[in-house]
């Protein structure tokens, strides 16, 4: 075999057979194993297996032809349809099956929750009696101790670990639920928490109470907490006394017509910190609450029903929340029953502990007059100096006569006790010496109405419809009565984001029938009315619990005066809502909107750094419309979204949810700016008047200054429309001293019913046709609520003008003066008056309230001066080395004020700024002989011009004012015969 290849495996051997020769071969071979297979029965069967894969492993098959997967019809069957795609429809980013998201935003949420000491079905049994029920919201300046208030009230109500209560270095912030509030140490959300706390007497009340931020950027989330609520607990620092923050809550609460009760808190800072005497702690108390006195009266007019802050009525209770302690004078004086052992009357005995009264050793009596020896008052000696010796015994750390001082109060501690750090302590001690918070308990029931009494204050101050039963309302008795078998009747004031942020829950106080899980309810917006049903959707209740901060408590049913959080409503929800029954009343009414006593002024405008993710952001920013009660997003005709808040901290916190919660995308911010306003500061100059496009109607106007005070009058709804004629022409004849024709002919407000511009009717009947101008009355109202919606300047809402009609040509014919012909034509008159008075750029001025030492005053006096800023004053604070300063300062030069505050004072000074009031700018915004010079800052009567300039620029408008849009082309040749000198906004 060999020599048939050569060297290199060429075969060099004889020819090869003919392949048909093979092939005949190899047929006949087949013939005769397909008879053998015949003759042995096995024709038709599979060849052995070794054979099968013997044949399988040697065949040839293309890369083209060969099957790695079964087919689809081989899997599912016959009759399957198989799609081929170029490319993969779902990106690569995003996972084939997506996991559960669960974006960590609160702090512990339903881990580690705390048990109540009374059990969940005795809670919900309280919710079911409107008479046991108390809601209140605790409120007061930033850093005074609320959410300390609130942490002393969990642990005397749920077990909490003993390594906790007694922790040396942190609070529990247990209302903090956020992960930024823990971080900042500052209040964000308002946020409830349902407590079961026994009186004096042993009597177990439920009290709903809600947390709210003491920052004034987030006042908001106060009025939606003051909504639900029944009365106010004041919650004020001892050292610090009445602040900006204070007294706004004061005035709120008194526009809100709610009752008001002190917890002087941090009345240990007297002690440790200032070190006063117990005779000066007590005049450095009382003079706080005088300071309180004074802005009440001064809030409620001289009323004798005003909620005067009165330790003898009990409408005040002292305490310190971070020790654990709180005491009124009635619970002192069952204090000192119980330690003596003997049986007194404690509310005689309380009644004497306050004021100018001394109590005389030899005689064993009170007197209002010091003994001849001298004294102290009975606060001092009875209250104040046992505190003292606590405290000084504690920190001095002397265990024996430590203990010997607690043995005298009937109070024994281990001795490992002894050996606890400082704080520790004395929170224990006092617990121990001073017991639960009976004390408090017993306050809000003297001072705040239960859910059934202050039914009827509630539904008159918040119910939109009429309060008659005689106008078909009968629900308002049943809210007015608390009666959970009425009609249902349900007042949702602020949205809870879900875990995944994807839904709200929403936080509701029934005010009348009974709320049960599953059942389907009609969701009326704000803007419902029975004329227009279009804010109105049907939704399935699909759960109810109790909101406990950290954790809920689902429950089936909720009666009237109960607080509820609801899932399953929030889809047509914008801010507050109201909930009936989906077959109630057809003429149902909202609740109103909440009234706010803070504006958004500063705005931001944003967009994704990814320009595909802008339906994230959009919808991100419906979120936030949602989250925060007063935040207002907004498209302007530019394209550009835009956020508007009350601050920087607040439009911080709004940005970090967009960011990580509802959008979780990458967004771009520009630097923040303000809203403007628009006025006139004249009388316009000629009448000015506009014709329809059909040259069948005209009409007349003027434009001049609001009278100083009505725009704050109309603001806060000391006048209203909705009055007979007579008192509201009587209004204005006493008040503004208007003549009668113009008092009574007051048209409507702009651009809304408390808008602070007012139209009115100056026309005589002899000279028009008055059923005429009657019938296009409601298109002229109209178009005056377009123009001062957005003014002819920049787009700014207009205000403190007063439009009125002098003369109007109306047509005969219904056809020919329609609202496509009025509205936009009154909106044109009223632009041109206003051009004619004057126009001003009005900006807004915040007021600041700063805390400085004395030494750092010049330094504050240098940064205000620097941004267009002043004092208005600066006092020291009794008892205290530290000066309140008080300050105005616009709001456009207010960015990084307070940063700039703590860098020139080394952080010593600390400020607020809130909304204050509209001021005009200095210049003539139409001046075009202003020049703006680029990265150089304007003179002062430049800063109109420059103002309207750029914020025209950023809204995607023309530099200047476009008259011809405004002026009839006949009104323009009249004003170019008169010389009107109009050329300065041509």
């Amino acid at each position: 075999m060999d020599s048939h290849y050569d060297e290199f495996g060429n075969y060099i051997g004889p020819e090869l057979s003919d392949d048909s020769d093979s092939d005949g071969g190899a047929d006949a071979n087949d013939q005769q194993v397909r008879s053998r297979d015949v003759d042995n029965g096995t024709a038709g069967m599979d060849v052995d297996g070794d054979d099968a894969e013997e044949n399988f492993e040697t065949a040839i098959v293309l890369a083209e032809d060969k099957k790695y997967y079964p087919t689809a019809e081989e899997v599912y069957g016959p009759g399957t349809e198989t799609l081929i795609m170029d490319e993969d429809a779902q990106p690569l980013e995003e996972p084939i099956i997506a996991p559960v998201k669960k974006k960590q935003i609160e702090a512990d949420r339903g881990k580690n929750a705390l048990e109540l000491k009374v059990s969940e079905e005795y809670l919900r049994g309280l919710m079911g009696n409107a008479n046991l029920v108390r809601n209140v919201a605790v409120a007061g300046h930033l850093h005074h101790g609320k959410t300390t208030v609130f942490d002393m009230l969990v642990e005397q109500t749920h077990h909490v670990d003993d390594a906790i209560v007694h922790a040396d270095d942190r609070a529990l912030r247990y209302t903090d639920t956020r992960l930024d509030e823990q971080d900042r140490e500052v209040s964000i959300k308002a946020v409830p928490m349902s407590l079961v706390m026994p009186n004096g007497a042993g009597k177990h009340l439920l009290f709903n109470m809600m947390d709210t931020p003491g920052h004034v950027n987030f006042s908001d989330e106060v009025t939606a907490s003051y909504r639900l609520s029944d009365g106010v607990m004041l919650v004020v620092d001892a050292v610090e006394g009445v602040m900006c923050g204070t007294e706004r809550l004061i005035k709120h609460a008194a526009k809100e017509r709610l009752p008001i009760c002190v917890f002087v808190n941090k009345v240990d800072r007297l002690i440790l910190e200032l070190k006063l005497p117990p005779a000066d702690a007590y005049h450095k108390i009382r003079h706080t609450l005088e300071e309180i006195n004074a802005i009440i009266e001064a809030t409620y007019g001289g009323d004798e029903n005003a909620p005067f802050a009165d330790p003898v009525k009990g409408s005040v209770c002292f305490g310190s929340a971070k020790y654990g302690w709180s005491f009124t004078l009635n619970s002192f004086a069952r204090l000192y029953a119980d330690i003596r052992g003997v049986d007194m009357d404690t509310q005689a005995f309380a009644r004497r502990l306050w004021g100018d009264m001394y109590f005389n050793e030899e005689t064993r009596t009170f007197r209002r007059k010091p003994p001849p020896g001298g004294g102290d008052r009975s606060f001092v000696q009875f209250i104040l100096e046992p505190l003292y010796k606590i405290y000084s015994q504690a920190v001095g750390e002397h265990q024996a006569s430590f203990a010997r001082v607690l043995a005298e109060l009937g109070v024994t501690l281990k001795p490992k006790e002894y050996r606890m750090n400082t704080k520790p302590l004395i929170k224990l001690a006092c617990t121990k010496i001073f017991g639960d918070a009976s004390g408090l308990v017993d306050m809000l029931c003297a001072h705040v109405p239960t859910a059934r009494g202050g039914a009827p204050a509630k539904v008159e101050n918040a119910y939109a419809g009429p309060l008659a039963g005689a106008d078909g309302q009968s629900c308002v008795n049943t809210m007015r009565a608390c009666d959970p078998n009425g009609p249902l009747q349900v007042m949702v004031a602020k949205l809870y984001p879900k875990d995944d942020c994807s839904s709200f829950d929403a936080l509701a106080r029934v005010m009348s029938g009974t709320l049960k899980k599953g059942q389907n309810v009609r969701v009326l917006g704000e803007a419902y009315s029975p004329d227009d049903e279009e804010d109105c959707a049907v939704k399935q209740v699909t759960n109810l619990w109790v909101y406990q901060a950290r954790y809920r408590i689902p429950v089936e049913e909720v009666a009237a005066g109960a607080w509820v959080l609801v899932e399953g409503i929030d889809g047509s929800i914008s801010k507050t809502a109201t909930l009936v029954a989906e077959y109630g009343e057809e003429d149902a009414y909202v609740f109103r909107p909440l009234a706010f006593d803070n504006q958004s002024v500063v705005k931001i405008a944003t967009e994704p750094l990814n320009p595909s993710d802008l339906p994230k952001m959009v919808e991100g920013l419906r979120k936030i419309n949602k989250s925060y009660p007063l935040a207002v997003t907004k498209v302007e005709e530019s394209g550009e979204h835009t956020i508007m808040g009350t601050g920087e901290i607040f439009l911080d916190s709004i940005m970090k949810d967009l960011r990580e919660l509802y959008s979780e995308v990458e967004v771009k911010v520009a630097d923040p700016v303000v809203t403007f306003c628009e006025t006139v500061v004249e009388t316009s100059s000629l009448k000015c008047f506009a014709e329809t496009p059909n040259k069948k109607n005209k009409i007349t106007m003027i434009a001049e200054p609001l009278d100083k005070g009505l725009a704050a009058d109309i603001e806060n709804g000391t006048v209203s429309l909705k009055w007979p004629k007579k008192k509201l022409g009587d209004f204005f004849q006493n008040k503004y001293d208007w003549d009668i024709l113009a008092a009574r002919s007051v048209w409507a407000f702009g651009p809304d019913e408390k808008g602070a511009n007012a139209l009115l009717d100056d026309t005589l009947p002899g000279e028009i046709d008055k059923s005429l101008l009657n019938a296009v009355k409601e298109s002229i109202v109209q178009g005056f609520q377009w123009g001062t919606r957005e003014g002819p300047l920049c787009d700014e809402p207009i205000r403190n003008v007063k439009f009125k009609i002098l003369d109007a040509i109306v047509a005969d014919q219904p056809l020919h003066r329609g609202g496509g012909q009025v509205i936009p034509t009154a909106r044109r008159v009223a632009y041109s008056s206003f051009l004619m008075a004057s126009p001003r750029l009005m900006e807004p001025v915040f007021a600041c309230e700063i805390q400085t030492p004395a030494d750092c005053m010049s330094a504050i006096y240098t940064v205000l001066s620097k941004r267009r800023g002043h004092v208005i004053a600066d006092n020291p604070k009794p008892g205290t080395p530290v000066y309140t300063v008080k300050a105005l300062i616009p709001a456009i030069e207010s960015f990084g004020f307070e940063t700039d505050l703590r860098y020139h004072t080394q952080g010593q000074a600390f400020g607020q700024s809130y909304f204050d009031h509209w001021a005009v700018v200095p210049g003539d915004p139409l001046d075009r002989g202003i020049v703006l010079r680029p990265l150089e800052p304007s003179p002062v009567q430049a800063l109109a011009r420059e103002f309207m300039v750029k914020t025209r620029r950023r809204k995607g408008m023309s530099e200047d004012v476009s008259v011809q849009k405004f002026f009839d082309d006949t009104l323009l040749a009249e004003l170019a015969k008169a010389d009107a000198g109009i050329e300065g906004i041509m």
